[in-house]
């Protein structure tokens, strides 16, 4: 038992600095050996997580600066052109949305129309019915005075004369004739 004792004192009495840390070199090469790639993809995959955290971060602080004479002309200028950008896309965005908006009534008005149509059609009306009705309407609406039609031809008018026309007599093309 003193051999046990003394061997127990021996270890006691040395400092873990003087110990062999080659135990920890091999299991770490063991284990990058079996699982290198894997974890070099997560470390590439977390590293660019914390860009796009630290990316999102700076643009949610998007503040104006408190005192923008401090800071030089260019970072003003640049601070002024996103806050212009900003406001345009806004505009374009609200433009959008009433665009959208008023498609969705013409679409819905479109849907009206071809289902009462359908209706009409099923009870045996003409489905063109309304839409006479209301040219009638607008067409008498208007009142237009009728203009008298002219002849289309001058009376005095001969194509073979040549004379007071654009239109000219012309011979007929050369070669035998096409029919059979």
């Amino acid at each position: 038992m003193e051999a046990q004792d003394g061997a127990r004192v021996l270890n006691e009495d040395v400092p873990p600095e003087s110990q062999d840390l080659s135990f920890v070199l091999a299991s770490v090469t063991a284990f990058l050996s079996e699982y290198g790639w894997y974890a070099a993809i997560v470390c590439g995959g977390v590293y660019l997580l914390l860009q796009h955290l630290r990316k999102n971060r700076s643009t949610d602080s998007q503040s104006p600066p408190v005192s923008t004479s401090s800071q030089d002309p260019e970072v003003r200028r640049h601070v002024s052109l996103e806050a212009s950008r900003r406001r345009m896309q806004e505009e374009q965005d609200a433009r959008a949305a009433e665009f959208r908006e008023r498609q969705q009534r013409l679409e819905e008005d479109k849907r009206r129309q071809k289902i009462e149509m359908w209706e009409s059609m099923k009870e045996g009306k003409s489905y063109k019915g309304k839409a006479q009705s209301t040219e009638e309407a607008t067409s008498s609406s208007s009142l237009r005075p009728k203009t008298e039609k002219k002849p289309l031809r001058n009376s005095g008018y001969s194509p073979l004369s040549g004379d007071g026309g654009t239109c000219s007599w012309r011979p007929g093309r050369r070669g035998p004739s096409t029919g059979g």
